[in-house]
């Protein structure tokens, strides 16, 4: 259950515990644990709200009946926090060496405009 998360009905503040999806094509509500984000085009609903819920005449409500494994964490969950946890405590890598500088070749230098390069940048004189 997320506290942050209420009842989708009006004038409802109780914790939402269910979410309703419907799907028309198929005239079926389907009612199933809370999904782990809000949705636009879904209802959270409180226990009472999902209990007393009915579907417009002609249609099937599916209640999916929530995991109960799926409540806590996993092994799979566990595992990729440990991992987390090494890799945000394995050190910095050394930064990359420095790009040399080189001088520009005689015939540039006598113009007074590239005085050096860097990589793929020159530096100009302000001559």
């Amino acid at each position: 259950m997320n506290p942050a998360r209420r009842c989708s009905r009006t004038a409802c503040g109780r914790p939402a515990v269910m979410t309703l999806t419907y799907v028309y094509a198929d005239q079926t509500a389907v009612l199933g644990p809370l999904a782990t984000y809000a949705e636009p085009h879904a209802y959270d609903l409180c226990e009472s709200h999902s209990e007393r819920l009915s579907a417009p005449r002609g249609w099937e409500v599916l209640r999916l009946a929530p995991d109960p494994s799926a409540a806590g964490p996993t092994s799979d969950d566990l595992l990729a926090l440990a991992d987390a946890v090494r890799e945000a405590a394995r050190p910095l890598p050394p930064p990359p060496a420095p790009v040399p500088v080189h001088a520009v070749s005689a015939p540039e230098a006598e113009t007074g405009r590239e005085t050096r390069r860097r990589g793929h940048l020159r530096v100009l004189s302000s001559d």
